[in-house]
């Protein structure tokens, strides 16, 4: 049962659905402390904070998430530790703490480059690019740099929705640099090959911000 809640509280995390994954979150939580199974507690905690964090408690998102990591990294577990280590960068990202995120990335970074972890690892390129454009002077080709980075790993590794995501943040980009034309045809491309799926919160602002360009 705990299992089967983490996977689908995870399920809703990656479609960024937040109230969703808190609830599945929070249910996992109840059963592992019924049955003390610290791994899979870990995991809910870590993904409780980022819901939390996405829906603006940033402050208990991050210390939710730093307390599912202690509890994993006392179980000596390093599977998946790059994703959980990203949902703590992105949690900073909403905080606008960048550093604090960007320190995160790298540990996510050399985690990944450890256990050959790789699935996760367009996301990592993207969050990295976002926390980079907070900074007070952002090295604009960096940013952009590590946008593409993501999109050519997402194409690789054929994850159409975290191609989607890197093509919305070259959009974004795009958009301070006045190059409409180029991020019009990035993203329509990417996003006239979903099928399904659209209620989601990346199919939305994608089809959100075709329509504002057209």
């Amino acid at each position: 049962m705990a299992l089967a809640l983490d996977y689908a509280a995870i399920v809703h995390q990656f479609r960024r659905e937040a109230e969703t994954a808190y609830q599945r979150a929070e249910a996992a939580i109840t059963v592992c402390k019924e049955h003390n199974f610290a791994y899979y507690l870990g995991w809910a905690m870590i993904i409780r904070g980022w819901a939390l964090a996405d829906q603006g408690d940033c402050e208990e998102g991050i210390a939710e998430i730093k307390r599912g990591l202690r509890i994993l990294r006392d179980t000596e577990a390093k599977r998946s530790l790059p994703f959980y280590l990203s949902l703590l960068a992105e949690a900073y990202r909403k905080s606008g703490q960048a550093e604090e995120g960007l320190r995160v990335l790298s540990e996510a970074f050399v985690e990944a480059q450890s256990i050959e972890e790789r699935w996760w690892e367009a996301e990592l390129y993207r969050l990295k690019g976002a926390l980079l454009l907070q900074q007070s002077m952002p090295d604009a080709k960096q940013v952009e740099d590590n946008f593409h980075q993501a999109l050519n790993v997402a194409r690789r590794q054929q994850s159409i929705l975290l191609e989607l995501r890197a093509a919305t943040s070259l959009y974004r980009l795009g958009q301070q640099q006045g190059k409409h034309n180029d991020a019009r045809q990035l993203l329509a491309e990417v996003y006239n090959r979903f099928t399904e799926g659209f209620g989601t919160p990346d199919l939305k602002e994608a089809k959100g911000l075709l329509h504002d360009i057209s």
